[in-house]
C-alpha cells in the first residue's frame, strides 16, 4: 500500500462501498446467499470502513448483544489481504467496544481464519457449527479495562 490505511466509523455515504465489499467477499467469493448477508441488523449495527486513499478496501460491523460487542461481516478486498487491513478493522472494533464500556468482543469465525483471530488474542470456544453453509467457531476476547 502506497497510501496510508485509515479505519473509521462508516458514514452514510460509505455504506454503499461497505455493502459492495461484503457482496464481493461473501456472496461472490464464498457463495453466501445475499438475503443472509444483508440482514435485518444492518440499520442497527455500527459499520466500519477501511480506506486506502479514496478507495474502500475493507469493512466490518459491530452489534451489541447481551452486553458484549459482536464483530461481524469482517471483509477485505482480495488485493488488500495480508496487508494489515483485517487487523486494523478488528482493532477499531475493539476500540469502539471499549468506548461503549463493553468488556468483551465475541465473533463467529470461519474455521480457516481462526489462526488470524488467535494472533489477535481471541480464543476459540465450543465445537464448530454451520453458518450460511460455512463451518464457524465462536471466539472471544476480553478487553482490558483501565484497571487491568
Amino acid at each position: 500500500m502506497q497510501q496510508p490505511l485509515q479505519v473509521r466509523r462508516a458514514r452514510a455515504d460509505d455504506l454503499p462501498a461497505c455493502r459492495a465489499i461484503r457482496l464481493h467477499v461473501f456472496v461472490e467469493e464464498q457463495g453466501v446467499p445475499v438475503e443472509l448477508e444483508l440482514d435485518e441488523h444492518e440499520d442497527a449495527a455500527i459499520h466500519l470502513v477501511a480506506r486506502v486513499g479514496e478507495q474502500a478496501v475493507g469493512t466490518a460491523r459491530l452489534r451489541i448483544l447481551a452486553g458484549d460487542a459482536k464483530a461481524e461481516r469482517v471483509a477485505v478486498l482480495p488485493p488488500f489481504r495480508e496487508l494489515g487491513v483485517g487487523r486494523a478493522l478488528m482493532c477499531a472494533i475493539e476500540d469502539e467496544a471499549a468506548a461503549l464500556g463493553l468488556a468483551r468482543v465475541v465473533l463467529n469465525a470461519q474455521v480457516p481464519v481462526i489462526p488470524f483471530y488467535e494472533r489477535l488474542g481471541y480464543r476459540a470456544e465450543g465445537p464448530p457449527f454451520d453458518e450460511a453453509g460455512i463451518p464457524h467457531r465462536r471466539m472471544t476476547l476480553r478487553l482490558r479495562s483501565n484497571g487491568d
